[in-house]
């Protein structure tokens, strides 16, 4: 298959059938998103989430959080690579992605290429299929937006964000200027 074309509408399989060459290609409603390989500081923000979730849920064996890429398809004309989701480990069993449906949490970590298909085309997808909590996390602002299903508006926080992945489980609590520092 030849280089993808922006303007045209493509279905999951064929954006499966893309060469490998260092870009990340999502899909929603068949609009294609595409975007370069993440930046140092956003895989130092990811990768530190991914990590204080996992010591969060530890010992939750009902979910389990994972980390992109992963090919999440919700119909033939959606694909979508959250940085970091959180999902029922009921929908894991398969050992496939195509398995997994709900979303929890989902994370991305804003980039410039990224700033508006996180803001507005994954974030409308995530509320039209239900994604309990969507994190927009701007490290250059030190910012987060926390979208919920039926939120018009974000909630930005731009101190401790907070979490509960059940009502019954206690409060993870991540203090912004520590995921937000610049490592070094």
């Amino acid at each position: 298959m030849g280089m993808p074309q922006a303007a045209r509408r493509y279905t999951v399989e064929e954006v499966l059938a893309f060469p490998v060459d260092g870009n990340r290609y999502e899909l929603v409603h068949g609009e294609l998103l595409v975007t370069p390989a993440p930046r140092l500081r956003h895989q130092d923000v990811a990768g530190d989430l991914y990590f204080r979730l996992r010591t969060y849920l530890a010992d939750r064996a009902e979910v389990r959080v994972f980390f992109s890429p992963a090919d999440i398809r919700w119909a033939d004309d959606v694909l979508v690579q959250p940085d970091v989701f959180v999902v029922p480990a009921s929908e894991t069993t398969a050992q496939d992605w195509s398995s997994i449906q709900t979303l929890l949490l989902a994370v991305e970590v804003v980039s410039p290429s990224s700033a508006r298909y996180d803001r507005i085309i994954k974030r409308r997808l995530y509320q039209e299929h239900g994604v309990e909590t969507y994190w927009i996390m701007d490290s250059d602002a030190a910012v987060v937006e926390v979208w919920r299903p039926d939120d018009e508006r974000p909630e930005i926080v731009t101190d401790v964000l907070r979490w509960r992945v059940a009502p019954d489980a206690g409060e993870l609590e991540i203090e912004l200027a520590e995921i937000f520092k610049v490592p070094g």
